[in-house]
Parts: C-alpha cells; sequence; structure tokens
C-alpha cells in the first residue's frame, strides 16, 4: 500500500508501514503552507527499524546474495526511480522549496548512482588471492552489517543516494532517516525498492527529528553511521560513535573559495562561476561562498559578480526561470539574516541585497554579496547555509592559497585562470577534498568529502563502495 494513500508520509519498517508516529504538518516554505502530514519516527520505531535490518542482514537472502543479484535490483530501482521521477521532483520542490531545474536534478541523480553502482558489481574486489610472507592470502571484502543513513534536508533525495546505493550493493541492510523538515520524499524511495524487489528489512525509511536520531546513532545494532549535515551534528556522532567503536563517516559543512586567478578570463569565469555561490537558494555546503580575487582586479571582479547575480530572478520554485527560491524554513532565514547583519556590525560592505524581497509569504532571502571582507570576518568563517556570498581581496597567488586554507572547513574549492595547468598546480596547494578548475563542480563517481572540520571519510567512486566493507584476512596452506 502506498505511503501517500495512507494520509501521508509514515515509517517503513520491515516491508511495512508503521501506523503510529509523532504528526507534523509538512510546510511548502514558498507559500507557508501545509503540504501534507508525515508521522515521525519515535524511539520504539527506530529500534524496531534497527531490529528489522538486523534480522535482515543476519539471516535474510540480501548479504547472501551475489553482486549481481543485488545490482539487479538497484537497476530496477532505479528504473522504478525514473518513472517516479516526476512525482520525487515536485516533492523535493515542495518540500525544500529547490528551483525547478534542482528538484529535477535530483531523481536523475539517483538513477545515475544507481546505474553506476550496478555497473561495478562486476568489477569491484570482492575477493583477492594475494601472495604472503608465510603463504597465500585470500582476501575478502564483505558488508560492514547494519547502516545508519543519515541525510539532510538540502537535498534530501540526491543525497541518500551515495550512502544507499553502495551500502545496498554490498550486501548492507540500511535505516534510511530522512530529516524532520523534509520528510515525504522518504516514502517515494521506499515504494520504489520494494516495487524492485528488495527483500523486506533490508531498506527501512523513519523520519525523525534529532532528538530520535541519535537513538538511531547509539542503538548497538547499528553498525556503521554514514551522516550528511552539520559540523556541529557531526561532532556528536562522532563522540557517539568513538565511546561504541561503530563505524562511521561524515560530510560535513563548507566554506568553499573559488581563486580567480589574475589572468582568469572574467566573461568566461563569472557567468559559470556566479550559479555556484547560491545554488539551492544557497543552500550548499560545497557552494562557492569566499570568492578570491586580486587586488589589481577586484572591483572588476565585485561589479561583475554584482551584475550577474543582481540578475537572477527570486520567487516561486515551480517557475523555470527562477534562480532563487525561499530558504527551507524560517528559522534558517533568521539565521542567514543573523549573519547579514553580522557581517555589516564587523564592517563588510554590502554590495548586494541584505533584505528580504518585497514578497507576502514565503521564507525568503535577497541574493547577498558583501565586498572589503577580511577572512577573518564571522562571514568568512563560518558556514551561512544561504544565499550569502564573500568577496576577498588577495596580494599574489601565495596569500591567495593563505586565505583559501585559513578555514577550519575544507570541502569543495575552485580555481580560474587562462593556463589549466597552473590553475591545476594553484589547485594541488588548496588544502580541500575537491577543487575544481575553470569550473567549480563535482564529478560524482569521483571521491567526495573533506579535510579539516569537513568530515571524514569519502563518499562517491569506488572509494564510496569501500567504506561499507569490512576486510577480511584468511592465510591458508595449500
Amino acid at each position: 500500500m502506498s505511503a501517500i494513500s495512507l494520509g501521508g508520509a509514515r515509517p517503513y519498517i520491515g516491508g511495512e508501514w508503521a501506523s503510529g508516529g509523532r504528526l507534523v504538518e509538512v510546510i511548502n516554505p514558498t507559500t507557508e503552507e501545509p503540504i501534507g502530514h508525515a508521522h515521525l519516527a519515535g524511539p520504539a520505531d527506530v529500534d524496531r527499524a534497527v531490529r528489522a535490518a538486523r534480522a535482515a542482514f543476519d539471516a535474510g537472502p540480501w548479504s547472501a546474495s551475489t553482486p549481481s543479484e543485488r545490482a539487479a535490483i538497484l537497476t530496477r530501482a532505479g528504473e522504478l526511480i525514473s518513472e517516479r521521477a516526476e512525482s520525487l521532483a515536485r516533492t523535493i520542490m515542495l518540500e525544500v522549496g529547490s528551483p525547478r531545474t534542482i528538484a529535477d536534478w535530483q531523481p536523475v541523480a539517483a538513477r545515475l548512482y544507481l546505474d553506476w553502482h550496478a555497473a561495478q558489481a562486476g568489477t569491484f574486489p570482492w575477493e583477492e588471492e594475494r601472495d604472503g610472507i608465510r603463504g597465500p592470502l585470500l582476501v575478502r571484502r564483505q558488508p560492514v552489517g547494519v547502516v545508519g543513513a543519515i541525510v539532510p534536508w538540502n537535498f534530501p533525495l540526491a543525497l541518500s543516494f551515495p550512502k544507499l546505493t553502495p551500502a545496498l550493493l554490498t550486501g548492507c541492510s540500511v535505516v534510511l532517516k530522512p530529516p524532520e523538515e523534509t520528510p515525504l520524499f522518504g516514502s517515494l524511495v521506499a515504494e520504489a525498492f520494494e516495487e524492485a524487489g528488495l527483500p523486506p528489512g533490508v531498506l527501512n525509511v523513519v523520519p525523525a527529528d534529532r532528538e530520535v536520531s541519535e537513538e538511531l546513532v547509539r542503538h548497538p545494532l547499528v553498525d556503521k553511521i554514514s551522516f550528511t549535515g552539520s559540523t556541529r551534528a557531526g561532532r556528536r556522532i562522532a563522540a557517539l560513535c568513538g565511546e561504541r567503536i561503530k563505524r562511521f563517516s561524515l560530510e560535513l559543512g563548507g566554506k568553499s573559495a573559488a581563486i580567480l586567478l589574475p589572468d582568469a578570463d572574467l566573461d568566461v569565469a563569472i557567468p559559470e562561476l556566479a550559479p555556484n555561490t547560491m545554488r539551492n537558494n544557497g543552500q550548499t555546503c560545497t557552494n562557492a561562498t569566499r570568492v578570491l580575487a586580486r587586488r589589481e582586479r577586484y572591483a572588476e571582479v565585485v561589479e561583475a559578480l554584482r551584475e550577474e547575480i543582481g540578475a537572477f530572478q527570486i520567487g516561486d520554485p515551480a517557475d523555470p526561470d527562477v534562480f532563487i527560491g525561499p530558504l527551507v524554513s524560517d528559522v534558517q532565514r533568521e539565521r542567514v539574516e543573523g549573519y547579514i547583519a553580522t557581517g555589516l556590525r564587523e564592517g563588510a560592505r554590502l554590495v548586494l541585497g541584505g533584505g528580504r524581497p518585497a514578497r507576502e509569504r514565503g521564507y525568503f532571502v535577497e541574493p547577498t554579496i558583501f565586498a572589503d571582507v577580511d577572512n577573518r570576518m564571522t562571514i568568512a568563517q563560518e558556514e551561512i547555509f544561504g544565499p550569502v556570498v564573500c568577496v576577498i581581496p588577495y596580494d599574489d597567488e601565495d596569500d591567495a592559497v593563505a586565505i583559501a586554507n585559513d578555514s577550519p572547513y575544507g570541502l569543495s574549492g575552485s580555481v580560474w585562470g587562462s593556463g589549466a595547468e597552473h590553475a591545476k598546480a594553484v589547485a594541488r596547494r588548496v588544502r580541500s577534498g575537491n577543487v575544481a578548475v575553470n569550473q567549480h563542480t563535482l564529478d560524482p563517481v569521483g571521491p567526495f568529502g573533506g579535510f579539516k572540520q569537513s568530515g571524514l571519510g569519502r563518499e562517491n567512486g569506488i572509494e564510496g563502495i569501500e567504506g561499507y566493507v569490512e576486510l577480511q584476512t584468511i592465510p591458508y596452506a595449500r
């Protein structure tokens, strides 16, 4: 039975839709009106979900199946996700306030992850024969066990699949925890996997608030936590997992720097860079929230950004011409406005935006540019998670690299210049997990994760699969 037909999203546990849970309204941040409701999981629901996943892993057919058999289910799930793409995109747009292009992209990304991981089933080194010092060795990669996958509200669908697909490919069972702010998409994901033939208990979906989410992290039958979210929450999860010697991976916040080298062609670079300072209404951890410009070209860069970002249309994310929609909640808007006030108080110069657009409803903040920013300012050091970008001057190349690295974060970044080889040489000096050259993008099969307080471990690519296996060595005599 469809979860939506039951009157709203519900926990999906052991192949069945749970009947209880705290009932909450899901609010459309564009209109501030309810779009549905969800039954959030309580501690007892989390416990049942974990026990269902444990039973499915220990005694069910999934962990004992072959990689090719699991790949077939992933492929079928991808087909079903594509069939549900319109419903999924609309749900994301209404829950998050993501512009239509961002919402439409997320089912495509989910399908990409499913298909790519399915294709690895025949090539991933599940078992290797090696020559040891004392004789032959068999090195096996086996599933880590029960995985608690905690996903954020900004890209809830797209960021679920770098966790779901490698975990399921390796034979793990999963408890997926959608956030309280965006609980509806998880029901559609559960339906797709159920129809694809995934055995009961292998995937459980329990939307929950932060307090209940800790029950998942603490649970003794969970073998690994995979978390994407804030650095503050990541510290808490790391502490809880450390106490229990529980495996964990963290993809956390960012304060990415885009270095515009003196020879960068601004007519090419700025139109490409500007959207990546504000992507998903500024609620993207990899956004280029610090733009570094050589002092001799600083005024030119500020003006070019002002013109480009100032032309972004603000409004209803359902409108395909709109690039800036609302923030996810009133709480998030107040947080962003607090940072804008701090930037002004600390002496940054407001070039664009800084307030609310003239709209009666919705949690909107204008696209905002600060100039004359010192990298020691709060708005340059802390993740704002809204449509706010800082433009910071630098003296020479060494100074630019030093500023880029002078951050508690190290998640993403970019370097822009007319010579790609020289720009790559600069990128190598930036202490960040992903540094693009003449673009500000990620490749979904390249390992992704952060340095410093941006996280631990990697998602995507072969390295992402390795995060869901345990290595077992079997020395043997012939």
